[in-house]
């Protein structure tokens, strides 16, 4: 796995825990880059948090990557193979599990509290993060040791070789990195 901090193409993909500040880095790269940023969510998520049928999903995303140039954030191994196979770099946020957990709980509360709308008119709710199975609190904690595993393992697949892969282990090496851009 390369770790360099100078290694950036133009077609990006940001992968990490939930929480983890994907959707914010992939904001900021877009910014600096002047190209688009996709989120994965948003094309993921119909109204009253239905998922898309999984061959809408893959649609909606191979039309989003028509571009030569974009920043794309999000988990969904349904489409991987499409992102994956048209990056040229992956980044990896990789934080500790207190500090996404922090960041996670803030998140939550601040959406919830403040009703703010995502995708498609869905809102979060204290009720569905803190107290029902589909808690995105939960699924963190489910999720978080997988991703540690699993990701490194996927960056050392044959059919991955040609991404560039930068592993973030804490909100300074991203913000050296992102510095090492301007």
């Amino acid at each position: 796995m390369k770790k360099g901090f100078h290694t950036c193409g133009q077609r990006i993909s940001i992968v990490g825990t939930t929480g983890s500040g994907k959707t914010t880095l992939a904001q900021n790269i877009a910014q600096h880059f002047q190209i688009p940023h996709i989120e994965l969510d948003a094309l993921y998520w119909e109204p009253n948090w239905t998922a898309a049928s999984e061959q809408v999903f893959r649609d909606r995303v191979l039309k989003a990557l028509k571009g030569d140039r974009w920043v794309i954030d999000g988990n969904y191994s349904k489409v991987r193979d499409i992102v994956w196979s048209q990056a040229d770099t992956v980044v990896f946020l990789d934080y500790s599990f207190w500090l996404v957990m922090r960041q996670l709980l803030r998140r939550t509360l601040r959406r919830s509290l403040k009703q703010e709308e995502l995708w498609n008119g869905n809102r979060e709710s204290i009720w569905k993060s803190f107290f029902t199975q589909e808690s995105i609190l939960l699924w963190m904690l489910q999720t978080y040791q997988r991703n540690r595993k699993k990701y490194p393992a996927l960056f050392q697949q044959s059919e991955y070789v040609q991404l560039s892969v930068v592993h973030l282990q804490s909100p300074q090496m991203t913000n050296e990195w992102l510095l090492s851009f301007k």
